[in-house]
């Protein structure tokens, strides 16, 4: 993900919007309220297709590596759409990419990407990744 991308190259979308606490002194949503928005995405999408159990599930997802690029900025009162799509599947890693456009845009306002490892909740130790996640990801891989 190294340019500036559009909506045809994401498969999911989830209607999100900003928070009176998103804005900085600046008036702008401040760059950590991002990272919260691509948390809902990701985990949304997850837990929707039945491949995150976050109270009981024996696996879960730590995140070991994110980055975002910032091309518009956003603020409050303002409706968002979400995107996701999984760059790549390893055996226990998964990397999300997610993009952040203004309502009715085709270019994104953000994009920027999760790796999460998954690990057994109990021993943190990696895991393969569970075949009900590979499935549900399948859709939205390349």
């Amino acid at each position: 993900m190294t340019a500036r991308e559009t909506r045809a190259d994401y498969k999911h979308f989830l209607p999100l919007q900003t928070r009176w606490a998103d804005n900085d002194i600046y008036g702008h949503v401040n760059n950590v309220a991002y990272y919260g928005l691509f948390d809902t995405i990701v985990n949304e999408y997850l837990i929707a297709a039945g491949a995150l159990d976050i109270h009981e599930g024996k696996v879960i997802g730590l995140v070991v590596e994110t980055g975002c690029k910032y091309f518009a900025p956003l603020e409050f009162p303002q409706t968002l759409e979400g995107a996701l799509r999984v760059a790549h599947m390893g055996e226990s890693s998964v990397r999300y990419e997610i993009a952040i456009f203004k309502e009715g845009e085709n270019a994104p306002a953000a994009q920027g990407h999760f790796v999460h490892v998954y690990v057994d909740r109990e021993t943190r130790r990696p895991v393969r990744l569970p075949t009900t996640l590979r499935e549900a990801l399948d859709p939205i891989s390349p």
